[in-house]
């Protein structure tokens, strides 16, 4: 759409949305920006008729009539009920997982869209408080050249081919590749394929790729193998899982849903006069647990093991730090 288009349909919605009255047709024509250009009569209904149409197309409701029975021309406006998004009804975790969505990614691909969906629920009535997420900040580092070209390559389901270094060798080699996805495993970036090279499926790290992946072929050619696990091709399918380390944490009563859906409560406790329960859950990687049970500040406490509790509070203390940092600057 034309940005001249785009932003007299944008004033025209502003204003039907702004009036409790009905409108005429001349009367839009001569406070709506983007009208008053037109050279005829003729040719501004013909531009105002292609409007109402596409803002019908789009969903939004356009009503029409007249504001009392002495108006010669009918009118139009937008009623708020009808076009205001509805209830959204978010836990506080989820809620809180939607700001943690817009810190997560670095790629300038994906910010505008994770921005453009906090500021739909916002507008939505939703609080979602983006410095909540902030005690801790994770970071899936999309920032290797190769990223994006490669996804589109996947969505496209065309061949890529790109120069890639192995870790045992210094020699950089060209792989031409059927791209089936692109996967995150521990804070890596993974492409997981058919290596027509190798005549094998293979796992390739984004980091070891340099510079830009090339997309080549027709789109559609690579169709991804039915039943194919990415992440378990990546971790790899022989590798003994690690041992689980029982943790058991305190939660404030009514808090960290998110939390408690993953856990076993096993008793109620009061922990500094506040109510709670305890919880027991079962982790792989309790070193890369610690970040995300730091993230639900004073609403959870680790009990057990005594090094995930001490990770947990150091993440804390240099979040209180970094606060005062702010505050002394701020000054």
């Amino acid at each position: 759409m034309a940005t001249v288009r785009a932003e007299r349909l944008v004033n025209l919605v502003l204003c039907l949305l702004s009036t409790r009255q009905y409108l005429t047709a001349e009367r839009i024509r001569a406070i709506v920006p983007g009208y008053a250009g037109a050279p005829t009569g003729e040719a501004f209904f013909r531009t105002f008729e292609r409007d109402k149409a596409e803002l019908r197309d789009l969903g939004i409701p356009l009503e029409t009539g007249r504001n009392s029975a002495f108006d010669s021309a009918d009118g139009y406006r937008i009623a708020r009920r009808d076009y205001e998004l509805g209830d959204i009804d978010l836990e506080p975790d989820e809620a809180a997982a939607v700001a943690l969505a817009v810190r997560l990614w670095d790629s300038p691909e994906f910010t505008s869209a994770a921005r453009g969906a906090l500021l739909k629920l916002r507008a939505a009535g939703v609080d979602v408080d983006e410095r909540s997420s902030a005690a801790v900040e994770p970071k899936v580092r999309t920032s290797e050249p190769a990223f994006a070209s490669l996804l589109a390559a996947v969505q496209a389901g065309r061949v890529a081919e790109f120069d890639y270094r192995r870790p045992s060798s210094p020699d950089v080699h060209r792989r031409t590749v059927e791209p089936w996805g692109v996967v995150s495993w521990r804070g890596r970036w993974y492409l997981v394929g058919h290596d027509r090279d190798r005549q094998a499926p293979r796992c390739f790290r984004l980091s070891r790729i340099l510079g830009q992946a090339k997309a080549v072929g027709p789109a559609g050619q690579v169709q991804r193998p039915p039943d194919t696990d990415l992440l378990r091709l990546v971790a790899g399918e022989q590798r003994e899982p690690p041992p689980s380390t029982l943790a058991r944490v305190w939660v404030a009563a009514g808090r960290a849903q998110g939390l408690r859906r993953r856990a076993t409560v096993v008793e109620q406790m009061e922990l500094g006069g506040d109510a709670g329960d305890v919880l027991e859950l079962d982790l792989l990687f309790p070193e890369s647990a610690a970040s995300w049970l730091a993230g639900y500040g004073p609403d959870v406490a680790v009990l057990e093991p005594d090094t995930l509790r001490k990770t947990v509070h150091e993440i804390h203390l240099d979040v209180v730090d970094q606060e005062r940092g702010f505050d002394q600057e701020g000054r």
